[in-house]
């Protein structure tokens, strides 16, 4: 085990000596290994191993002050800054938390959390960045935290000391996540129920067990929607969309998800940026890097709720893997701001215009 151990060090000395500016998940990819592995190669330098109930981790973090959150999947990252406050964990075997604030808010599925690493990251004339890293049993990151310049790293420090274990690196040997089921066919399911039980809606949060209870991937229900319902759209259209939320000043809700955090910001946007394929909102509470090379389909989606129809930009792989979703700025009991509806429903009006030329 170690001289495997000193094998990977050597290799990753050697790749990050040759391509610098690689992203650890590609040094990884690179080297045959997860993430967690590649990060827990440093431990007894600048990382360290931690252990103990995750759950009591997080309500420690608030001890670190004004922190960033990081939350990503293959094709998007979503950093919010903020503070950790208001952690609420539920019983059951679903191990599911959140945290609700107006900066840090998040929905947690805490049996993804498997392992956890603090971490330094030495930036030269930039400064020492001090994190806590959380993977899944894959070695996937499912949650980041990092400090900023007004955190307190007494806190960061207090949290290492007491969720402090045994400094192995990490070892998985299998990293391969089983298979997604394959899709339903069309003809098993009960399509005049499902559109049915859709217009039946009350909350938003329903659609995922109406989901399960018919047995249907996300872009298939979407497909089979009742008529008016949902539009397909342009899979750049999310440009069109922040631009204009942007110019008419109208909050809105961006969600990003790992396998078991769900990071979500609320509020305005207004720094935008291209960089290549990526589609960036660069404001200084809240980044977004969405890699829009990897969105196949978009969808402008219309749910019934109890507070009138909420609308959502949805934006899918080739594969019909969520890459995130974007909805007007609400809360539950209030209805949903008519600017936010105007921008989708210009963006589906002018989409069906396009496809009947």
């Amino acid at each position: 085990m170690e001289n495997q151990t000193s094998l990977l060090r050597s290799r990753l000395e050697k790749l990050r000596t040759e391509e610098p500016r690689l992203r650890a998940r590609d040094q990884a990819t690179r080297l045959g290994i997860s993430e967690a592995e590649l990060i827990s190669l440093g431990i007894g330098k600048d990382v360290i191993r931690l252990g103990g109930d995750f759950k009591e981790l997080l309500q420690e973090v608030k001890k670190m002050g004004y922190v960033m959150a990081l939350t990503r999947n293959d094709n998007v990252v979503h950093e919010r800054k903020g503070v950790y406050d208001n952690l609420t964990f539920y019983p059951g075997g679903h191990n599911m938390g959140v945290a609700v604030n107006p900066d840090i808010d998040l929905r947690l599925f805490m049996n993804e959390w498997v392992y956890a690493l603090a971490v330094i990251m030495r930036r030269g004339k930039a400064g020492d960045l001090h994190g806590l890293q959380f993977y899944n049993a894959y070695g996937e990151a499912v949650h980041k935290i990092y400090a900023t310049p007004e955190s307190d790293l007494a806190g960061w420090a207090s949290i290492v000391e007491k969720f402090r274990t045994d400094q192995e690196p990490i070892v998985i040997e299998d990293r391969t996540r089983p298979a997604a089921k394959a899709e339903k066919p069309d003809e098993e399911i009960d399509i005049k129920a499902f559109q049915q039980a859709w217009l039946d809606l009350k909350d938003t949060h329903q659609f995922f067990g109406m989901l399960r209870k018919f047995g249907l991937t996300r872009t298939q229900a979407l497909r089979l929607a009742p008529e008016g319902l949902v539009t397909p759209v342009d899979k750049l259209s999310v440009e069109f969309v922040l631009n204009t939320a942007a110019e008419r000043e109208v909050p809105i809700m961006c969600f990003v998800h790992s396998s078991g955090c769900v990071q979500i910001h609320s509020g305005p946007v207004k720094n935008l940026k291209w960089m290549g394929d990526w589609f960036n909102i660069l404001d200084p509470k809240f980044n977004l890097h969405l890699d829009t090379s990897a969105i196949s389909t978009a969808f402008v989606v219309r749910k019934p709720t109890t507070d009138g129809i909420v609308t959502s930009l949805e934006l899918f792989t080739e594969e019909g893997e969520m890459i995130t979703y974007f909805f007007g700025a609400r809360k539950p009991g209030t209805p949903e701001l008519e600017s936010w509806t105007d921008i989708l429903e210009e963006l589906a009006t002018s989409s069906l215009m396009a496809s009947t030329k």
